[in-house]
């Protein structure tokens, strides 16, 4: 029988040589439910992508799920108060979390199990987020059909170990690069191209009503035919469901905005705003190349800086002085330096200009790695 260290050491190599290969990030996750599934015992999973910065869920890869089981999954990680929300476990201080433990036992307490893992032949489920460095890198769910035992206490400290991995492969998938996931230098006029403004229409029901050439081709870019038929990616429902939520007032509509990779690894910044503010009417959504203001935080994230260090260089990234740093963050114009030449030996670069220029290079190439 397998120890559990020989079931760690073995899946630890294995998402380390995932890790190593570069693959387009789709890949690495179909593979990694390969790697995940038979350590953990799960014979049904999906993984997320995410932006960093606020968690919301960019892309989603799946294995021996039904298609039918996405639409009401959004509407669940949307409007209900499952414990196991992935917001909640991270809340809640756990990096994984299973519907049985977060039940003691009694899953029918659940209404994702009760409405979803049930409806679909499925018992226990374990979700986990791969959060590392302050970053909300993706989040993953793992299932074992009905009738099998719940994930046990082995199985749940696997997928922290699991979790942590993945979360740090996924941080340095954001690093940016010279060249594009081809290789082909992506430096170019982020107004290139087919993509550089969409606007569409998605109705109550999450489906596509109107769509300019460009949102027509965006779309078709993200599909996810396996689980959204009606041709609107899973991110952009659940956005347009967040957009549902904001309530209207004289000042403000209902409005909702979230960073979204496409799979050249060019930021978008997408805005769904309610029509005619009712909430169960229609959501304008609109697509534009992210600025450098929506896309430095990410970038922030991906280098690892310390909290203290992003402080630090965002101000200098703002174009101020040190001394105007020391007196905003209450630090002595030496500490400033210090972590400015900290924040220099991990990008690899001279002065503040050429630090200011890498982390804004995502906005014209893109977050560097293999596409989403």
């Amino acid at each position: 029988m397998t120890s559990f260290r020989d079931r760690e050491r073995r899946m630890m190599g294995e998402i380390e040589d995932l890790a190593a290969a570069r693959l387009p990030l789709e890949q690495f996750f179909r593979q990694l439910l390969a790697v995940l599934g038979p350590a953990l015992g799960s014979e049904a999973g999906c993984l997320h992508g995410a932006d960093p910065v606020t968690g919301f869920l960019t892309s989603t890869v799946a294995e021996g799920l039904q298609g039918a089981a996405f639409e009401h999954a959004i509407w669940l990680e949307m409007w209900s108060d499952d414990t196991t929300r992935f917001v909640d476990i991270r809340a809640a201080g756990r990096v994984v979390e299973t519907v049985h433990r977060a039940t003691d036992g009694r899953p029918e307490r659940s209404v994702r199990y009760r409405e979803l893992l049930a409806e679909f032949g499925l018992g226990d489920e374990l979700r986990m987020n791969f959060d590392i460095g302050g970053g909300r890198w993706g989040a993953a769910a793992l299932m074992r059909e009905a009738g099998s035992a719940p994930f046990g206490a082995s199985e749940q400290r696997l997928a922290e170990r699991a979790a942590r991995a993945v979360a740090a492969a996924l941080r340095d998938y954001a690093l940016p690069t010279a060249g594009g996931p081809d290789g082909q230098d992506a430096r170019a006029d982020p107004r290139d191209g087919p993509y550089w403004l969409g606007v569409a229409v998605i109705g109550p029901t999450g489906e596509l009503t109107s769509a300019d050439s460009g949102a027509r081709q965006l779309f078709e870019e993200l599909s996810e035919p396996q689980y959204r038929p009606s041709g609107v990616p899973t991110a952009l429902v659940y956005l347009s469901e967040r957009a549902r939520t904001h309530v209207p007032s004289a000042s403000a509509g209902a409005h909702a905005w979230a960073r979204l990779r496409r799979p050249s690894g060019q930021w978008l910044a997408v805005r769904a705003s309610l029509l005619d503010e009712n909430p169960r009417g229609s959501v304008a959504l609109v697509a534009q190349p992210a600025s450098p203001v929506d896309v430095i935080p990410l970038s922030l994230l991906a280098h690892r800086f310390s909290p203290r260090e992003q402080e630090v260089v965002l101000q200098a990234v703002r174009g101020l002085s040190t001394r105007d740093i020391a007196g905003r963050l209450f630090l002595s114009p030496t500490t400033v330096q210090d972590h400015l030449k900290s924040a220099f030996t991990k990008t690899g670069v001279r002065s503040r200009r050429e630090l200011v220029a890498l982390l804004a290079a995502p906005y014209t190439a893109g977050l560097g790695g293999p596409p989403v």
